[in-house]
């Protein structure tokens, strides 16, 4: 974790908050949000703006998120975690619910 960062609590509208899905195939989506509730809706009910990859692997659920102190700290984040393995991203994941 870096220093603009933190766990998100409640992923309120307006702030800015990276996450990890689990999608049905196992597989992990990881993006970026102001609205964490209405980005999760999309990505399980709205062919149009729910992310293509996420589309043809529902239902997708929340398994990591953390709150970014703004949009470039958020772009950051997500970069860094996409350049994780699976594993990494797993380890990640555990760490955050053991919090």
């Amino acid at each position: 974790m870096t220093g603009d960062t933190a766990p998100a609590r409640s992923g309120q509208a307006g702030e800015w908050v990276v996450y990890i899905l689990c999608c049905a195939d196992d597989t992990l989506y990881t993006g970026i949000t102001t609205d964490l509730a209405r980005r999760l809706t999309e990505h399980n009910q709205d062919n149009r703006l729910g992310a293509r990859y996420t589309r043809v692997r529902r239902p997708v659920a929340l398994a990591y998120q953390q709150a970014c102190a703004d949009r470039a700290a958020a772009l950051r984040e997500e970069y860094r975690i996409k350049q994780l393995s699976r594993a990494q991203k797993q380890r990640l994941i555990a760490a955050a619910i053991s919090d």
